[in-house]
């Protein structure tokens, strides 16, 4: 008999305990990272990827590359082929210079002319010299400038053909400057850089391994802050809202809890089953949703651990 009532009292303090214990908390869960995989961006062998697992990243660090050797000496033919092209650019004002050689002796010849002009119309004033002479000298004129012009002309008529043949020239490099602009970014895609602040989860390639656009190389995560994904049941539902602040509990080791606070970023709007179309009040009470609680980490929250919340 006296063992009888022992047990009772034990069962009730234990209940008790239970009771008091599940009084502590609103809801529990376990804490997530926002994880992100990287994945190559080019094709090739895999060069200085040396990073290990539980590393501290850097965002714009350089962790690694992909063999561009290849890429590289296409980029070179294509220079190879742009300066080929150029070379054969017409040097118009070389290709020009002898008819402004041409317009410089006719304008010599022209100002000698019209001091000549100068000249005989003073001689012809004073009787010395004949009105054929005048008229001789004013048709040399004429000719030269005539000659001139037609220089000119000519001139133009040239540099306007030799312009055009520069524009068509200057037109052919135009799709391998696109190609060398394709290259470069292939090169930039093939340094492997971190994106973001963080620590390494997972590498899943080595170095001088092959690897293929598009091959996952690593997993990393941001841990200055985790989620602690929680579920609450229907009734607990409207006791909670976005951007509300709630008191986070993990176990410290020593029996007891540190106390810390989050932010409530995401309530999923749907549960988590489907429940009966005809439900009693106690089974709609079963209905769980999933909510994730933003938490700053200052290190002492692990992927995985288990928290609690107090609304």
């Amino acid at each position: 008999m006296k063992h009888n009532s022992f047990l009772a009292v034990l069962v009730l303090i234990v209940f008790a305990s239970c009771k008091n214990q599940t009084s502590d908390f609103d809801a529990t869960g376990s804490f997530e990272a926002d994880e992100t995989v990287i994945s190559a961006e080019a094709s090739g062998p895999l060069k200085n990827f040396l990073i290990e697992e539980g590393a501290s990243m850097s965002k714009g660090a350089v962790i690694g590359y992909i063999d561009t050797v290849q890429l590289y000496l296409k980029k070179k033919q294509l220079q190879a082929q742009i300066s080929a092209i150029n070379s054969r650019l017409p040097n118009i004002a070389e290709q020009t210079s002898f008819y402004n050689q041409q317009i410089e002796v006719s304008r010599t010849k022209l100002n000698y002319l019209l001091k000549e002009q100068t000249r005989l119309q003073n001689l012809f004033q004073a009787k010395a010299a004949t009105q054929k002479q005048l008229e001789d000298n004013a048709a040399q004129i004429a000719e030269v400038s005539k000659q001139m012009d037609v220089i000119s002309q000519q001139k133009k008529a040239q540099v306007a053909s030799l312009e055009t043949q520069a524009s068509g020239l200057k037109a052919d490099p135009m799709p391998l400057v696109i190609q060398i602009e394709q290259v470069n970014d292939q090169l930039k895609r093939s340094v492997i850089t971190v994106p973001f602040n963080g620590t390494l989860l997972s590498k899943y390639v080595k170095s001088e391994e092959m690897v293929t656009t598009g091959k996952p190389l690593f997993k990393m995560a941001d841990m200055s802050s985790l989620f602690l994904r929680i579920y609450v049941t229907g009734n607990q539902l409207p006791l909670i809202k976005i951007n509300q602040t709630v008191k986070v509990l993990t176990d410290n080791g020593s029996g007891g809890f540190n106390e810390g606070s989050g932010i409530i970023t995401w309530i999923n709007d749907k549960a988590e089953f489907t429940p009966k179309t005809i439900q009693t009040k106690e089974e709609r009470a079963n209905m769980v949703y999933a909510v994730k609680v933003k938490v700053v980490n200052d290190g002492k929250y692990k992927v995985g651990m288990y928290g609690q919340i107090k609304f």
